[in-house]
């Protein structure tokens, strides 16, 4: 019998997260539940979720975006992929979207609320480490960082 080896990174939990701007520059961010149970209770965090078994990141944060949100992005580019090592344990791919329309009107099914923020107002919001990591690398990549 022949053993195949292994792909480590098949096995690997995934998620996708998105950065959402608008044209102020500001950034969509989620205020997730504060319960139990849950990775990041409390914190502000990206849309986004974990990508079901053998769903393509890009897959999953299109239905992530859709089942948490109502919202729909015909732009999303993929970025980077960062490890929640302190939190949910997957490997995040982070993806860029943008989005003009009105956070307050989303049917929001997940979290307390959304909310557009300006960049400089990001370091008094408890956003869990590698989010803030996350944005801090799209932030510097920009034009005019």
């Amino acid at each position: 019998m022949d053993i195949l080896p292994q792909n480590p990174s098949a096995a690997q939990p995934r998620g996708a997260v998105a950065i959402i701007t608008n044209w102020r520059g500001e950034l969509l961010l989620h205020l997730r539940d504060d319960i139990p149970g849950i990775a990041w209770p409390g914190h502000w965090s990206l849309l986004g979720g974990g990508c079901d078994p053998g769903e393509p990141p890009l897959l999953a944060i299109d239905r992530e975006l859709e089942e948490e949100a109502g919202l729909g992005v015909d732009n999303l580019r993929q970025l980077f992929d960062i490890p929640d090592e302190h939190g949910s344990g997957q490997i995040i791919t982070f993806f860029e979207a943008f989005w003009d329309g009105d956070e307050s009107a989303l049917p929001l099914a997940e979290g307390v609320k959304l909310q557009f923020f300006a960049p400089e107002h990001l370091t008094v919001l408890t956003i869990p480490p590698f989010i803030r990591d996350g944005i801090h690398r799209y932030l510097a990549a920009q034009p005019g960082a």
